[in-house]
């Protein structure tokens, strides 16, 4: 929360005035797939970034008359050195850092109050349609992914050099970008 919701709350609010006086402005907050997606196993951190998210929402009604716009960018997974200890990420389908900037700069040029990739918003309107069997997709990717050894307590071990599985593998590829 210190990070991904007040610290980025403290830089808004000290922007705000400035382009308030301007009436012009663009905020653009860097959120995750995993707040459409509810991806299991980052709920704490999934958190952080749907306070962001509800944030931004309320503040687009109140400063919309005033020329500042709001966008929330939902980014998948990308591999950066922040990913590199959990090894199963080095087999699933991941974004480059290239992919993540042209993400943002979308963002930048379009203004839109949402950037999302497809897989994002099916896993936002599949929860809002039918938020049971959802619920049981999401479970059983759940159980189909180990925890990291950070996870179980056993912080700077060398993870298991274990293949995936070909089921991994495969549901990795059909939900590329969610973190597992």
């Amino acid at each position: 929360m210190q990070l991904n919701y007040f610290g980025s709350l403290r830089l808004i609010m000290g922007l705000l005035p400035s382009m308030s006086a301007r009436h012009r402005g663009h905020i653009i907050n860097i959120s995750s797939i995993g707040v459409l997606t509810n991806a299991p196993r980052f709920s704490a951190y999934v958190a952080s970034k749907a306070a962001l998210d509800a944030f931004s929402r309320c503040a687009q009604a109140e400063f919309s008359d005033n020329g500042i716009n709001f966008t929330t960018v939902n980014m998948p997974l990308v591999k950066t050195p922040m990913i590199a200890p959990t090894k199963m990420y080095d087999s699933v389908p991941t974004w480059t850092p290239d992919e993540a900037a042209d993400f943002v700069v979308q963002a930048i040029i379009e203004r839109p109050v949402r950037l999302a990739t497809r897989l994002g918003t099916f896993g936002q309107i599949f929860y809002a349609l039918a938020p049971r069997a959802y619920e049981i997709m999401m479970n059983t990717a759940f159980r189909l992914f180990p925890d990291s050894p950070a996870a179980k307590g056993m912080k700077g071990r060398a993870e298991a050099q274990a293949q995936p599985s070909s089921e991994q593998i495969a549901f990795a590829s059909l939900m590329r970008g969610v973190q597992w």
